[in-house]
């Protein structure tokens, strides 16, 4: 079994309390926990995959522009990670196993080169972290599910709006799609 550690849009602007699109409390509560899956999961040799969101200031095509104000916009320190992830990727960011992939859409497969990425490692098994766990966690684990990829989630690592949003997300990946909450 191979396995990839899939951080997902966890940046100032979706955890800090002025972040453009902050879940604030509870993605802030998760920041010592996401950083230490991360770090044992580089430690156990596993591929570590920063994926984030990576938006247009004024781009009135794009669907989320309808549904959410603008975040993550390229060049801001919207995009920055944040809390001890950031410490951990700037120490890191030059290592053969560890990356960072821009994304447009909620799910980090969508328009990436995530899969032939994995694939090309022999990942098997995936491990989602981040936020928001109702939205860009869970589309990411749909489409993995889609791919064949088995699926793991630290239910201490990943953090949504509401508790009930969390809820409905994580009990949806378990009876839909199999993965495995650890």
């Amino acid at each position: 079994m191979t396995k990839a550690l899939i951080s997902i849009d966890y940046t100032y602007d979706f955890v800090a309390d002025d972040g453009k699109l902050t879940a604030g409390e509870p993605a802030q509560a998760i920041a010592q926990k996401i950083a230490e899956v991360t770090q044992e999961a580089y430690e156990q040799g596993d591929y570590i995959f920063f994926t984030i969101d990576a938006h247009d200031e004024n781009d009135p095509f794009h669907p989320e522009s309808r549904l959410f104000p603008p975040h993550n916009i390229k060049g801001t320190s919207g995009r920055h990670l944040y809390g001890p992830l950031a410490d951990f990727y700037a120490e890191r960011k030059a290592d053969s196993r560890v990356f960072w992939i821009d994304k447009r859409h909620y799910s980090a497969f969508s328009g990436t080169d995530l899969d032939i990425r994995l694939r090309e490692r022999g990942v098997d098994t995936l491990v989602l972290t981040g936020v928001l766990t109702d939205i860009c966690v869970l589309h990411t684990a749909i489409s993995a599910y889609n791919l064949g990829y088995k699926i793991e989630v630290v239910a201490d690592a990943v953090a949504s709006l509401t508790d009930e949003a969390k809820s409905f997300a994580l009990n949806h990946m378990v009876t839909a799609l199999g993965a495995k909450i650890i």
